[in-house]
C-alpha cells in the first residue's frame, strides 16, 4: 500500500497540472477570439467610413458640382480652345470667355480683392495684407499673321 500512494499523488498531481494547462490554453484562446472580434469590428466600420468619403468626393468632383463650384467663384466657361503650336503659331481663334448669363457677384466675395481708388485694375496697389507684390494683367491674345484658322 506504501508504494502505491506516491505513485497516486504523481498522477493526480499530473492530471491537475494537464488541466490547469488546459484551462490557460483555453483562456488565452478566448481573448484572443474577442481581440479578434473587436478588430473586425473596428475594420469594418473604418471600411464604411472610407467607402462613404470616396462617394463624398467622388460626388464633388462631378463635373455638374464642378461646374456648380465655379459659377459660385464667378468663373465662366473659357469657349473652344486655342493652341500654340512650337513654333509661335496659333491654331483656333482666341476670343474672351463671356459671362452668359452673368453671375451675380456678391461685394462679399472674399476672392475679390477692393479695388483701390483712382485706379482701373484691381492689382493697381496692393492691399493691406499683400507683401507688395504687383501683378500686371495679361496683354490680350492677338493671333499671328501666320495662324491657321
Amino acid at each position: 500500500m506504501r508504494g502505491r500512494t506516491p505513485f497516486a499523488v504523481l498522477v493526480v498531481t499530473l492530471l491537475s497540472a494537464g488541466l490547469l494547462g488546459l484551462l490557460m490554453l483555453n483562456t488565452a484562446l478566448n481573448e484572443g477570439s474577442f481581440t479578434l472580434s473587436r478588430l473586425r469590428k473596428q475594420t469594418t466600420e473604418a471600411t464604411d467610413q472610407q467607402q462613404s468619403l470616396q462617394q463624398e468626393i467622388a460626388a464633388q468632383s462631378a463635373p455638374d458640382a464642378l461646374e456648380q463650384r465655379a459659377r459660385d467663384l464667378g468663373m465662366v466657361p473659357g469657349g473652344d480652345p486655342v493652341f500654340l503650336g512650337a513654333d509661335g503659331s496659333v491654331t483656333g481663334k482666341p476670343k474672351a470667355a463671356e459671362d452668359n448669363p452673368p453671375v451675380p457677384r456678391s461685394s462679399a466675395d472674399p476672392w475679390q480683392r477692393p479695388a483701390a481708388s483712382g485706379s482701373p485694375s484691381p492689382a493697381g496697389s496692393p492691399s493691406p495684407g499683400d507683401p507688395g507684390i504687383e501683378l500686371a494683367p495679361a496683354p490680350p491674345a492677338s493671333p499671328s499673321p501666320g495662324a491657321q484658322r
